[in-house]
Order: C-alpha cells, then structure tokens, then sequence
C-alpha cells in the first residue's frame, strides 16, 4: 500500500504503476522527464515513482539519462510489434514512392497498411504548410474514417464486413457511420480506385488516397496526400498518386506486379 502524491492511499496494483508511468512520458518519452513531474503526472509518491521505474529500467523498457528517464529499447522493439508480419519490409520497399510524391506535391504525405479494421502507419513526411493530424507513425486509426482506410477497405470483403457490422466510432459530424452510406462509399471507392476523406477524422483536414494493389488483387498498402480542406487540389493530387502508386506496384514480386497493373488499368 502507497500514498499517492498527492498523499491519499494508491490501491493500484504495480502494473497499474508502470503503465501510469509509461503514458506519462507523452512527447517526452526520446527525450527524458525527472522523477518529481513523472511522480506528479501518475499522481504517485516519489520513493513509489522510484520503485517502479527502477523495475521498469531492469527490464529495459525505460533508460536512465542522467537524472532524467526516457522509454527505452526494449518498449520500442514491443511496439514494432503493431505491424503485421511484413510490413516493415514494405514500408522499407515504399518508402521511396513516399518521397516522390512528397517531392511532387510538397504537401504531408502518407503510407499506411491495413491491420484489420484499422490502418496502421507505417511512414509520414510533413509538407511545408502543415496541419495537425493524429496520424502518426505506427498509429492505428479506424479504416472507415480516412482515405487510406477507405481505399483498402474497398478491396478487403472480410475487412469491410467486420466494420460494418460493428460500432462506427464517430470523430467529427462528417464521419460516415451509418453501414449502408459506408457501404455505398466503398463501392464508389472500388469503382473509381480513388477515396477522399473530408473533415472525418478531424475537422478541417482533406485526404485522398490511392491503393498499392498486390498479387490478390487487394492492396498490400495506400498512398495519400493531405492537407486543409478548400486548399487540397483533390485532382491534381490524384492524378500524381495514381502515377506513383503504379510506379510502387512495379517493385512488387514479378508475380504481383501483372495483378497490380491489371486493377490499375481497371480503376482508372
């Protein structure tokens, strides 16, 4: 039994501890943060803050800097593990059509995967004007409410009927929840290989997107440019990241690279 920091009783078991600590560290987590802010930020007293970042640092999850902590190698290798098997080798693949179209657009540019009924980032480049948005690398975000999660939810079957037949988290009053408006999305998607996000995951960002088709006929990946609504130019963006998607399908496996150019000529 612990007192808090705030001096009343902490029945919080250790794991509780450690994992109040460990979101705790928020934006600082490269850089370090003392014991007395951690110990105030997860309401513990400090001799308990101690403790517990003494067991976390035997086992490597966090790292001690001085008089200061940081989170440590072995947190970020768990946190690899939010990838399915291979997406890092085809974010290390892709990466280079992310810079092309960066370079192209000079807007934020995205790569993602789908993982289930989510997408994970897999990499981002900040255009010059940015816009704050909660895609992050190795962030996962519900499919149904953004380009890239639309344009390969389009293409999933299985995917797709999981998100519908569950509970469509709303983020802001443009996102689709309903399954029937979702599922008319989707089909529109399909047929025009293109998906545009408006104010869905937050209000004022415009997204579109395009899908890096493998072998199955299925993306193994999207691509997308985004930037404040009103000001993203949804065509010419979409004209680019059809021509780069197709040129990062061309580094697919020989095999998934016929399928790839066949569902791109079927989009377009």
């Amino acid at each position: 039994m612990t007192m808090t920091a705030a001096g009343t009783r902490d029945d919080r078991a250790a794991i509780d501890k450690a994992v109040s600590l460990l979101a705790c560290f928020g934006e600082d987590g490269l850089t370090g943060v003392g014991v007395s802010e951690l110990a105030r930020r997860a309401s513990l007293s400090k001799s308990t803050t101690h403790r517990v970042l003494a067991m976390l640092e035997r086992n490597a999850v966090i790292e001690r800097i001085g008089t200061s902590y940081r989170l440590g190698t072995r947190l970020h290798e768990l946190g690899r593990t939010v990838y399915a098997p291979g997406q890092e080798e085809l974010r290390d693949l892709l990466i280079p059509f992310l810079t092309d179209l960066y370079a192209t657009t000079q807007e934020t540019v995205h790569l993602a995967a789908l993982h289930g009924t989510d997408v994970v980032y897999l990499a981002k480049l900040y255009g010059h004007r940015q816009l704050p948005s909660p895609a992050r690398i190795g962030h996962r975000i519900p499919a149904h409410c953004t380009a890239v999660g639309k344009v390969m939810l389009a293409y999933h079957p299985e995917a797709t009927e999981a998100s519908l037949s569950g509970a469509l988290r709303r983020y802001t009053d443009q996102t689709i929840v309903e399954p029937v408006a979702l599922a008319a999305e989707l089909a529109t998607i399909r047929r025009l290989g293109i998906a545009v996000e408006n104010g869905e995951v937050q209000r004022g960002l415009s997204c579109v997107a395009v899908p890096v088709i493998g072998a199955s006929g299925r993306p193994v990946a999207a691509l997308s440019v985004s930037g404040p609504t009103g000001r993203l130019d949804v065509r010419t963006h979409a004209a680019t990241l059809r021509r780069v998607a197709s040129d990062a399908a061309r580094v697919l496996p020989t095999g998934r690279r016929q399928t790839a150019s066949r569902c791109h000529a079927l989009a377009g």
